[in-house]
């Protein structure tokens, strides 16, 4: 089921990030900022369906949020980790997370290229 969402949350980023591109151009990443926000909303509007309707297999956990939205993008996870975390009282792990998170990330990302343009 992961597997099988996974790769049609993959298709779509794909078809959608590249068609959002040549309409709008690639100045700004404008196809991953639709994705990502709109993986965001996906996750929590499954999550809320899924965990108000108790009848749901677990199967169907696995195909979307995990499946088909973390295929679609990576991003909703992050901010659903990060929603649950506020939501627990701990707004300043949030916080941290978030600042982490983007500082890091943005630091591998740049690393990872000053690192592959050194291989021969």
């Amino acid at each position: 089921m992961v597997g099988v969402g996974g790769g049609l949350g993959s298709l779509l980023r794909f078809w959608l990030g590249s068609y959002i591109g040549s309409k709008m151009g690639t100045r700004f990443p404008y196809g991953t900022f639709v994705i990502n926000v709109t993986g965001s909303f996906l996750i929590g509007l499954v999550y809320a369906l899924l965990t108000a309707k108790t009848q749901w297999s677990a199967n169907w956990r696995y195909l979307i949020p995990i499946g088909f939205i973390g295929g679609y993008t990576t991003f909703s996870s992050f901010e659903f980790e990060t929603l649950r975390t506020v939501q627990d009282g701990q707004i300043g792990l949030g916080i941290l997370y978030v600042g982490a998170s983007v500082v890091l990330g943005f630091a591998a990302v740049w690393g990872g290229v000053v690192t592959g343009r050194a291989i021969p």
